[in-house]
């Protein structure tokens, strides 16, 4: 039945005012249910409604319109429990009312926030399905401390120090999308995608809630007990929408787990996954930090990638982009109104290059969201490492930057202190909570102790890419003569044990009009595979883990394309063999301690030879040693002599000029024994017949001594 209503309630003018302005910062002191001595007041604002009634169990209340989409009464009973009836000219409505739930934001939180260090950010902001009351429904949160007021669904939020606004909406469920509506501190009305969504639709946040059961707690176990300094680590770099092109998440961690299985590799490595503008890219343009890209499917469909990875052994490392962000208007760029997550000073807050923003890192909440966000994937997606991107342009105040157009920092220096700052808080946190995962720098430069802990005045990451081996490498092998070259391949190991490094090949070395690695060897189609197998036995063979771009394995000739792989190429025995290679490389690779139990002290290398083309060495570690005898040049030597550490019998354990790779098969029968020769501060050496363009690997027969 219908009961009448004692008064209107209607609340002061300048409230109302402020109200339907949109800039009223706490609409529940105004709207919603609030007990009086003669029932309860309750209002309502549900603007183009004809009347709004209060429906509880028993009876049905008349509000009175007060103005502009605004009802106000009291009701002559306590209400614990009640709907609104809305009527508009076309329909009628029975909706909850959010404003009848206060904030659930607890001190604690509000207090971690202000301070950065809510090391679980993404539990309290975003958009989270929950249940209060019995009533489920979302709670928003965001943080827009400079905002003058802040909406969601058309709903205004209650603001709460430190500048976080937050509302429940009853009834609303995963798959709503949504966005804040912003009044900035300049006047401007803006719409904002959630900076802590958990999934998108760009330009839009969408909520999710994820019920997925994670299989991999062995593989965890086994990953947090692991030295990975002392391990084998060879990942497959992989862009996942140009891999084979068409596939989602769950096709992919089926068909990548198979392929990366029986190549050998131990990891992948993913460019960017975090959601992104465009499809084409490579990823690095990050709009939704805390959202996997929803191209190849939902955030859970990507849990069941990484899941499926881990049953299958392979490490998940995913490339993280906490060196700059897009300038779209609808993501973080100016996101209250004014600079935010971005540095005020254009001189510290815009790239140069990329013609993107970077972060304000002497901000706490601003680096709080990027370590939460690191945090976030290691924790609710298992993911076992993360690559920094772009490390070098964050460390120094002048990257890019010409005389004039950078600020020193307060020593005068051309130090980055704040993005030092960050990078020691993110590995610290990072290996704190997940004592197991690989945290890697992208650095081009000679900052020292890039791997050195935080304890030691170090950036505290696990490893750095060696860009330095790498430029040096592609150098050299794709020069036609290289006799007088050898600096270019030796030099490496003048510092290889300064950091723990990974050797990599990366997609950034198939971009560009730098052609693909097949296209940088010199010569005919048969040298060019020749010297590509000899870079990858090399490579393979030097200290340091391994990283390999796709399409890498078996010698894509053509440029990255966001179009595909030319797999068509594992028919050409030419290419086949290559793919091969690198199978054989990666098996004898992981068991072959010498080769990755030492690769952080100089204990476990020894120069033999370097002259002219003929570089040998040997790797010494937890068991055999291996020995490398490289001939990168066209010279075929039919008794190369080269002095081995052990006497007896040494197996010719990789030949890449085998025809099981396409090569002209020449070599040493599958071993050599040595003689009482010294030679190369060896007692012992052996002539060995080498292949031009070739590398072998020689181990010693245990049982077969002389």
């Amino acid at each position: 039945m219908t009961t009448s209503i004692l008064d209107i309630g209607a609340p002061d003018t300048i409230q109302v005012d402020r109200l339907l302005s949109g800039t009223h910062r706490n609409p529940h002191r105004v709207l919603g249910s609030h007990p009086r001595p003669s029932g309860t007041l309750v209002r309502a604002l549900k603007p183009g409604a004809s009347s709004v009634a209060v429906i509880t169990k028993d009876d049905r209340y008349d509000l009175s319109p007060v103005r502009d989409g605004l009802f106000s009464g009291v009701v002559p009973v306590r209400l614990a429990d009640y709907r609104f009836e809305v009527t508009y000219s076309d329909r009628v409505e029975l909706a909850d009312d959010p404003y009848r739930w206060l904030p659930t934001l607890g001190e604690f939180d509000l207090h971690l926030i202000s301070e950065g260090r809510h090391e679980r950010l993404w539990d309290v902001l975003g958009a989270h399905v929950t249940t209060i009351g019995g009533v489920s429904g979302t709670a928003f949160a965001v943080w827009a401390p400079n905002a003058q007021a802040v909406q969601v669904l058309d709903l205004p939020m209650r603001r709460m120090d430190p500048g976080v606004w937050k509302l429940f909406v009853p009834g609303v469920t995963a798959g709503q999308r949504y966005r804040f509506r912003i009044l900035g501190s300049d006047g401007q009305w803006r719409d904002k995608a959630d900076p802590l969504a958990f999934a998108a639709d760009l330009p839009s946040s969408v909520v999710h809630s994820s019920d997925y059961v994670w299989q991999d707690s062995d593989w965890l176990a086994t990953r947090d007990s692991t030295d990975w300094s002392r391990s084998p680590v060879s990942i497959y770099e992989v862009h996942l929408g140009s891999w084979r092109p068409g596939l989602d998440y769950r096709e992919l961690a089926l068909q990548l787990s198979e392929y990366v299985t029986s190549q050998g590799f131990t990891h992948v490595e993913l460019l960017p996954v975090a959601e992104h503008p465009y499809g084409g890219s490579w990823g690095y343009q990050v709009t939704s930090y805390y959202a996997p890209t929803s191209r190849f499917g939902t955030p859970d469909d990507f849990k069941y990638f990484v899941d499926t990875l881990h049953a299958n052994g392979i490490g998940v490392i995913m490339d993280w982009v906490p060196a700059h962000f897009p300038r779209d208007d609808w993501a973080l760029a100016r996101f209250d109104g004014q600079p935010l997550y971005e540095h005020p000073d254009p001189r510290k807050g815009e790239h140069p290059d990329w013609g993107t923003l970077i972060f304000d890192y002497a901000r706490p909440e601003v680096r709080n969201f990027l370590v939460a966000n690191a945090l976030f994937w290691l924790a609710e997606y298992h993911i076992d490492g993360l690559r920094v991107d772009a490390v070098a342009s964050m460390l120094y105040l002048d990257y890019s930057r010409p005389a004039g157009e950078w600020v020193p920092n307060p020593h005068g220096g051309r130090e980055n202190l704040d993005a030092v700052q960050f990078l020691q808080e993110l590995n610290a946190t990072a290996y704190k909570n997940h004592p197991g995962v690989m945290m890697i720098a992208e650095d081009s430069t000679t900052w020292p102790g890039v791997t050195r802990p935080t304890d030691y005045d170090g950036l505290g990451f696990g490893f750095k890419w060696n860009m330095g081996w790498m430029h040096d490498d592609l150098r050299y092998f794709s020069r036609p003569s290289r006799s007088s070259w050898q600096d270019e391949i030796t030099f490496s190991l003048s510092y290889a044990w300064s950091e723990n490094f990974i050797l990599a090949l990366s997609h950034d070395e198939v971009v560009h009009g730098k052609g693909s690695l097949w296209e940088r060897m010199p010569g005919d189609t048969s040298a060019k595979a020749a010297s590509l197998r000899s870079l990858l036995a090399f490579m393979w063979a030097h200290p340091g883990k391994q990283l390999l771009f796709m399409g890498g394995e078996f010698g894509q000739r053509a440029e990255w394309s966001e179009f595909g792989l030319d797999w068509h190429l594992l028919n050409d025995p030419v290419h086949a063999g290559i793919h091969q290679l690198v199978a054989d490389l990666n098996s004898r690779y992981r068991s072959t301690k010498a080769l990755h139990t030492n690769d952080t002290s100089p204990d476990g290398f020894t120069w033999l030879d370097v002259t002219g083309d003929v570089v040998a060495f040997q790797r010494d570690g937890d068991g055999p040693t291996l020995v490398c005898v490289a001939n990168l040049g066209p010279t075929f030597y039919e008794s190369y002599r080269i002095g081995l550490p052990r006497h007896g019998r040494w197996r010719e354990v990789i030949n890449t000029d085998s025809a099981a790779y396409h090569g002209s098969n020449i070599g040493n029968g599958g071993s050599v024994t040595t003689e009482p020769v010294p030679y190369h501060g060896c007692l012992a050496s052996a002539t060995l017949t080498l292949p031009p363009l070739g590398v072998l690997w020689l181990m010693p027969e245990i049982n077969a001594d002389l």
